[in-house]
């Protein structure tokens, strides 16, 4: 932080889940790995009430629109926990992540907002302050939020989490290259775990054979990253994706897009998040192939794509 012209600068970074979206709401685990696109939040004096300046709102915080209430509310919360006003200051997003896509923007802007603030106050923050003030934010934004998308929007690794145990950090024994593409179709994780559980009190077997069979697919590919296993690793990644079909989240662009990058011979597919629109990710060999079904996926139905290695704190738009 810059004292004399008291200004504070934090950022985060998105996510995306690798494995067990939506069983992961069930006490099923999943896997999350940090996606390179960030957001910045900087915070300044202002005189008067609260202003918040970003990309899709701009004016005072009591006037925030409905689909920002979770920041508002995270925003007051924090200010309150720290014992501060609600006025004299700025707070200016300048994010990189798509909304509403399921790569944890409403979490990686949360994220930032909390720590800028601290940093603006000269407050240290603890993780488990952090993740109390952020889930504010993010159970209005989800309904009851699992944590997920904090855990992986704090975690510089990728990790393994169970909603009731934590996380625990891993790592693969080789970089896995991953293309990530924006069905460009807006995903809202509210109504998509709603669904889900309307689909499991009508059909309940059917619907937790899925989610059984989801956690066993977890738990393999935690078998898989670990060992470096790339082929084993993009077949359960298209097995997860065909049991997200089953239990009603993806769509018909999600499914094309899966079904191009499999065509292009990327080694496994699958949606991200909590589908329904929104972006789906798929395991190449290399930078060249992922590069490659990047390009291909653009070309076809894809509003944007980007690919990157997981031992890089760089992504490559197309």
């Amino acid at each position: 932080m810059n004292n004399s012209s008291k200004i504070a600068i934090s950022d985060a970074h998105s996510k995306i889940i690798l494995a067990g979206e939506h069983a992961v709401v069930y006490g099923k685990p999943a896997i999350a790995i940090p996606f390179p696109l960030k957001v910045a939040s900087i915070v300044e004096k202002s005189i008067g009430p609260i202003i918040f300046e970003s990309a899709i709102y701009t004016g005072f915080l009591y006037n925030m629109p409905i689909k920002l209430k979770g920041i508002s509310n995270c925003i007051k919360e924090t200010l309150k926990y720290l014992n501060k006003p609600e006025k004299n200051l700025k707070i200016k997003i300048i994010s990189s992540i798509p909304i509403g896509r399921g790569l944890g923007s409403s979490a990686a802007i949360s994220i930032s907002i909390v720590r800028s603030l601290f940093s603006f106050f000269e407050r240290q923050i603890t993780q488990n302050e952090l993740f109390y003030l952020v889930q504010i934010a993010e159970n209005y934004a989800h309904g009851n939020s699992s944590g997920l998308d904090i855990m992986a929007t704090i975690s510089e690794n990728p990790i393994w989490f169970e909603k009731e145990r934590g996380i625990l950090s891993i790592k693969s024994k080789c970089p896995l290259y991953i293309v990530v593409a924006d069905t460009g179709s807006t995903s809202d994780t509210r109504v998509a775990v709603e669904n889900v559980r309307k689909r499991y009190n009508l059909k309940p077997k059917k619907v937790q054979k899925s989610l059984d069979t989801i956690e066993e697919i977890t738990n393999e590919i935690k078998k898989a990253v670990l060992n470096g296993n790339i082929n084993l690793l993009g077949k359960l990644l298209t097995n997860n994706h065909n049991e997200l079909i089953n239990i009603g989240v993806s769509d018909e662009r999600l499914n094309n897009l899966v079904k191009l990058a499999l065509d292009s011979d990327a080694l496994g597919a699958k949606l991200t998040g909590g589908g329904l629109g929104g972006c789906m990710i798929a395991l190449a060999r290399d930078r060249g192939q992922a590069k490659e079904i990047s390009n291909k996926l653009v070309k076809s139905d894809a509003e944007k794509s980007w690919y990157f290695s997981t031992n890089e704190d760089v992504v490559m738009e197309v």
